[in-house]
Order: structure tokens, then C-alpha cells, then sequence
């Protein structure tokens, strides 16, 4: 359904077979101890699919967002934490590609697999506005010092390089800056502990007095929105419009699975010889295609630089995490006792795919910002 070219289909065939020998054997043990994917995220880096995005004269796969749904589907349907890791490295790299020569150091260390990135824009102070940092960056010297207050940094602590935002030390606007986990002034200042996404680590993150300098910083000082909203936006949406198609695979097999073995031995009877089974299974695979479908649209526009690109991205998170809610909700009724247990993998699912739903911008978010470019109104009001 995504039309990939023979090296993208090359690249998305390398993915699946990762996440079925090497990340699909460790995912209930990543979720039920909340800890992070580690053995995955190594397998990737192997794979050489943690440069997926990373220019080919950098050592990289030199790849297209179109590829990286498909890549990041492929994981999604093994665990779902292992893809949203990789998901905010792949939006970190996108941000080092708005200056390759900059950052051609995490760029080659990235195809390597020995840098790991993610982003740091969500703040206490603005919750899940992450466009609207309230914290500041203050000039010092031929310098800056950053303080901030960073919500659920996914691989806090674990990430070599955070792509991160602040107020313009001018006052206007934003600006993003590279921050490395070893900078003295950064650290971790609480645990992860969710109902899905166990393994994401996605801890908060305390900046205090954080020294940097020019080389740091991403783009130009007060104008962070274009890295922010045209680097990080586009990959952050399709990879989450990727992760949700990818849960509601893996909440369809499962449920496929268990009603077409699962038996009722006094009738000699499937669970699937029901016809409200079938009807079930049928609206969980059109609400995947659909929503699949929709996703390649959305990316193809964007590659193509069709004019409402935006709206279609945008429409790819509110889609793809919505289908995974319910299309796992229906896999739980379907299944019955033996989904609400764990050994079907579907109630982790389940719990996953909530996790979209309110992680910013969410679905309402979304709505409204689809509903004002429909309207021919900017943006942000």
C-alpha cells in the first residue's frame, strides 16, 4: 500500500525481520518491566536502520520519510515502545538535517547506530503547547545558558544527543539548541511509569545553567519554529500516524489469530463461526487499510510539496492513533477473557495505542488546527 521503490521495500523487509528475531522476544519484558528497549535499539543500530534518514555521503541509508512509515509500521507491530524511540530519533535527525555540515558528527555517529537522538520541546509551563516554550535562553558572553523544564523526554537519560527548544534570548520567538546527555546542568528529575509505552523511558528533564554555544544551536536564534514545525512536525506526524497503523496490525493479527483457533468444543464450533466475529474482523481490517491508505497519501503529498500537505500530516497522527484505539478495542470485545489476560499481546496493544491520543498535539489539537487551515485561518490563533 505504500508503492515503495525496491530499496525502500529492501529497507522496510530489513525492519520487519529485526522486529520479528530480535525485538518481538524481548517487547512483553520491555512493557512489563517499564524498562528501556535496549537489545532493540542495538539490533536497529546493526541494522544500520538507526541512519535510515542519514544522507548516503554520511555513511547513512539516505532514505525518505516514505520509507520511515514504512519502517516504523513494521516495528510498531512488534512493540510499540521500540517504535516510538525510534521515531523521536528519526524527528532528532531530521533537525540535524536542517544543517548537515554542523552536525555531520551525530549524523555519521547515527548511521554507525552509536548515536541515539530525541526531542525536548514539551514544558511544565506550556503542557502540551510544545510550540510555546516558556522557558529562555540568556546570552552570555559569546555564549548562551539555558534553564528549563522538560515533560516526558522519550529516552531521557539514554539518548546521546536531545534536540531541544527555549525562548529566543532576544525575546522573540523560539530557538532549538543540541543538547548532549553528558552536559553538565542536565538531568533527570523523575521517573516513567505509564499505562502503555512502558519502555519509552520518556522521563522529565531538568536544564539548569546548561553552557552552549553558537555550534549548538539549531538554525537561527528566535526563528526555532522552522526546525521545530518544519523539520521535527512532518516526521514526528507521519511516524505517529505509522506507530498507530502499525498497533492496529498487530491488534488484528492477534485477534485473527484467537477467533479462527479458538473453539467451543460442545458445539464443534470456531469463535469465528459467529457472524458478529466476522463482522468484527472485517471493520478492523477496513479501518487499517483506511487508515494506511491515508497515511501513504499524506506522505506522498508532503514529498510532492502539494499545498495541503500540512492538513493531510497533520490528519495522520488524528487518524492513525485514533484507528489504533479502536480497532484494539474491538480486538479486546472479540477476544473476550482471553485478551483482557496477556499471553494474546493484545491488551498491550491496547494500552499503547492510547498513548498518541493525548501525547501533543493531541486529537483535539489536531481537529482544531486541521479545522483553521480548512477555514483559511493561520495556524496557531
Amino acid at each position: 500500500m505504500y508503492q515503495l521503490s525496491s530499496d525502500q521495500q529492501q529497507f522496510a523487509t530489513r525492519a520487519r525481520e529485526v522486529a520479528q528475531e530480535r525485538i518481538a522476544s524481548v517487547a512483553a519484558e520491555v512493557d512489563e518491566q517499564g524498562r528501556f528497549p535496549s537489545e532493540a535499539i542495538a539490533a536497529l543500530g546493526e541494522a544500520g536502520l538507526m541512519g535510515l534518514l542519514v544522507p548516503t555521503e554520511l555513511g547513512g541509508l539516505g532514505q525518505s520519510p516514505l520509507a520511515a512509515a514504512a519502517v516504523v509500521d513494521e516495528l510498531a507491530q512488534q512493540c510499540g515502545s521500540t517504535a516510538m524511540v525510534y521515531m523521536m530519533h528519526l524527528c532528532g535527525v531530521s533537525c540535524y538535517l536542517a544543517a548537515p555540515e554542523q552536525f555531520e558528527d551525530e549524523l555519521r555517529a547515527a548511521a554507525e547506530g552509536k548515536h541515539l537522538s530525541t526531542l525536548a520541546f514539551s514544558e511544565k509551563g506550556s503542557r502540551s503547547q510544545f510550540w510555546a516554550p516558556v522557558s529562555k535562553a540568556v546570552a552570555e558572553g559569546d555564549g548562551f545558558k539555558l534553564d528549563a523544564e522538560k515533560s516526558w523526554v522519550t529516552s531521557a537519560g539514554v539518548a546521546d544527543g536531545i534536540v531541544a527548544s527555549s525562548g529566543a534570548s532576544g525575546g522573540e520567538g523560539a530557538s532549538v539548541w543540541l543538547i548532549r546527555k553528558d552536559d553538565p546542568g542536565l538531568s533527570i528529575t523523575g521517573g516513567w511509569s505509564s499505562l502503555g509505552m512502558r519502555g519509552n523511558q520518556s522521563n522529565p528533564m531538568r536544564l539548569e545553567n546548561v553552557a552552549l554555544d553558537s555550534s549548538r544551536l539549531i538554525g537561527e536564534e528566535g526563528k526555532g519554529a522552522d526546525i521545530m514545525l518544519g523539520k521535527a512536525l512532518p516526521m514526528f506526524l507521519i511516524c505517529q500516524g505509522a506507530i498507530g497503523v502499525g498497533l492496529a496490525e498487530a491488534a488484528f493479527t492477534a485477534t485473527q489469530g484467537h477467533i479462527t483457533a479458538a473453539r467451543f468444543d460442545h458445539t464443534d464450533s470456531r469463535l469465528c463461526d459467529l457472524p458478529n466475529q466476522r463482522a468484527r474482523l472485517a471493520q478492523m481490517r477496513i479501518d487499517i487499510d483506511a487508515a494506511r491508505a491515508h497515511l501513504a497519501a499524506a506522505v506522498a503529498k508532503a514529498e510532492s510539496g502539494a499545498p495541503d500537505a500540512m492538513i493531510a500530516l497533520l490528519g495522520t497522527k488524528a487518524c492513525g492513533s485514533e484507528t489504533a484505539v479502536r480497532v484494539a478495542d474491538t480486538g479486546m470485545r472479540a477476544c473476550g477473557g482471553a485478551a483482557f489476560s496477556k499471553h494474546l499481546g493484545l491488551e498491550r496493544v491496547f494500552r499503547d495505542g492510547r498513548a498518541a491520543v493525548v501525547m501533543a498535539p493531541t486529537t483535539d489539537h489536531l481537529h482544531e488546527f486541521i479545522g483553521r487551515l480548512l477555514c483559511g485561518m493561520e495556524l496557531f490563533g
